[in-house]
C-alpha cells in the first residue's frame, strides 16, 4: 500500500511542477507535454480512481497555466559569457603557437580544411539554409522559430559529421599507413599526439561554425522583415542611424539583432555537443577502423539524445529493477547529448540562462576529459609497427 501511495504521489508531484514550469516560464522545461501525457496514462495502483480525479484537475491546471503570458524576458548582462569565450579562444590559439601539441594541432587542422569534405559540408549546409530561409513552414506566425530550430540542426549534423570523419582520416589512416611512426620518433609522445589531433578536429569545427553562423545570422537578419512583410505588419527597419561627431553612422536594428542573439547560445551548446562527439570519435579511432568509428558515434548519438527519456520512462512506467539499472547505467556511460539540446528553448522564444551555459560547459569538459584519459590508455601500448 505504501508503494503504491507513493506512486501517486510522485507522479503528483511531477504534474504539479509541470504547472510551475509553465505558469512562471522556468528553463529548462524536463517534462514536456508528451511526457506529461505518458505519466497520466501510464499503468496506475489499485486506487486509480481518485488519482484520475487529481489528475483531471491537474490537466485543467495545466491547460489554463499554458495560456499564461510569459512575462517579458529581463536584461541579462553577458560580459562574464563573452570574457568566457575570448578566455578560452585564447588559451587555444596559446596551446596551438606555443607547444608542441600545437604543432600537430595546426597540422591536423590545415589537414581538414583541404579536404574535400570541409567545403562539402559549407555547400551543402549554405544551400540547406538558404532554402530554410525562403521555405514556408506554414507554423502559423513562427517561421522564424522554425528557421532557428533548423538550422542549429544544420550547425550540429555538419560538424558531427566533420569531427567524426577528420578522426577517422587523421589518426586511423596515419596509424595504418605507418606515418604515426615518423611522427612519433620525434620529441613528441603519443599523449601529446592524441591530444594535438583533438585540439585540430576542435579548431577545424570552429572554422566550420564560424563561416554558417555568419551566414545563418545574416539570414535570420533578413527573415524578420520578410516574414514581417508576409503578414502585412509594420516592417522593422534594417538599420538604425546613430549621429556621432555631426556624422550619421548605421547600424543593425536591435530587434532584428537581438533575434539573431537568441541563437547564439544554442549555437555554443551545439558546438560542445560536437567537441564530446569528436572526443569519442578521436579514441575509438585509435584502436577501431573509420567504418567502426562512425556506427559507434552514430549510436553514441542516437543513444546519447534518448538517454533522459529512457531513464524517465523506466521510472515512471515501473519497470524491474534490471531494466532501471540498465538504463542508468547506459545513462552513467553514454553521455547525456539531450542536455545540449534547447530547441524547446527555441521554439518558445526563451533565451537561455547563463548558469545553464555555464553547468553544460563543466559536464561537456569533464566528458571530454575522461575520453581522452581513456584515448591515451588505449594508445599508450598500441602496436605501430
Amino acid at each position: 500500500m505504501w508503494q503504491c501511495f507513493r506512486l501517486e504521489l510522485s507522479k503528483t508531484l511531477l504534474e504539479w511542477q509541470l504547472v510551475l514550469q509553465a505558469a512562471f516560464g522556468r528553463f529548462p522545461q524536463r517534462y514536456d507535454l508528451e511526457q506529461r501525457n505518458r505519466l497520466v496514462q501510464a499503468k496506475l495502483s489499485p486506487f486509480s480512481g481518485s488519482a484520475s480525479g487529481i489528475f483531471s484537475v491537474m490537466n485543467r491546471l495545466l491547460t489554463f497555466a499554458e495560456g499564461i503570458p510569459v512575462a517579458p524576458p529581463v536584461q541579462t548582462d553577458w560580459t562574464l559569457t563573452w570574457l568566457s569565450v575570448f578566455g578560452l579562444a585564447a588559451a587555444l590559439v596559446a596551446v596551438s603557437y606555443g607547444t608542441r601539441v600545437g604543432v600537430i594541432a595546426r597540422a591536423t587542422t590545415k589537414e581538414a580544411i583541404r579536404q574535400p569534405l570541409f567545403l562539402l559540408l559549407i555547400a551543402i549546409s549554405s544551400i540547406v539554409l538558404l532554402l530554410n530561409s525562403v521555405m514556408p513552414f506554414f507554423t502559423l506566425e513562427d517561421d522564424v522559430k522554425m528557421l532557428n530550430e533548423c538550422g542549429l540542426a544544420t550547425l550540429l549534423i555538419s560538424g558531427a559529421l566533420l569531427a567524426v570523419w577528420t578522426a577517422g582520416t587523421s589518426i586511423t589512416s596515419e596509424i595504418e599507413g605507418k606515418t604515426a611512426m615518423t611522427l612519433l620518433s620525434k620529441p613528441i609522445d603519443r599523449r601529446q599526439f592524441i591530444l594535438g589531433k583533438y585540439i585540430g578536429i576542435v579548431q577545424s569545427v570552429i572554422w566550420l561554425f564560424v563561416i554558417l553562423t555568419a551566414l545563418f545570422s545574416v539570414l535570420i537578419f533578413f527573415k524578420v522583415g520578410y516574414d514581417q512583410r508576409e503578414r502585412s505588419e509594420e516592417v522593422t527597419p534594417m538599420w538604425q542611424w546613430h549621429k556621432v561627431s555631426n556624422v550619421e553612422i548605421p547600424s543593425p536594428h536591435p530587434d532584428r539583432v537581438r533575434v539573431i542573439a537568441q541563437i547564439l547560445p544554442g549555437v555554443a551548446l551545439s558546438f560542445l555537443q560536437v567537441c564530446v562527439l569528436g572526443a569519442i570519435s578521436v579514441t575509438v579511432a585509435t584502436r577501431m577502423p573509420m567504418v567502426m568509428n562512425l556506427v559507434v558515434c552514430f549510436a553514441v548519438f542516437v543513444i546519447g539524445n534518448l538517454t533522459e527519456i529512457i531513464v524517465n520512462q523506466s521510472v515512471a512506467g515501473q519497470a524491474n529493477e534490471s531494466v532501471t539499472f540498465t538504463a542508468r547505467l547506459i545513462s552513467m556511460v553514454v553521455p547525456s547529448l539531450s542536455t545540449f539540446n534547447v530547441s524547446s528553448a527555441v521554439a518558445t522564444g526563451r533565451v537561455v540562462p547563463q548558469d545553464y551555459l555555464g553547468l553544460s560547459l563543466v559536464y561537456a569538459t569533464t566528458y571530454i576529459a575522461a575520453m581522452l584519459l581513456l584515448g591515451f590508455l588505449l594508445f599508450e601500448d598500441r602496436d605501430l609497427a
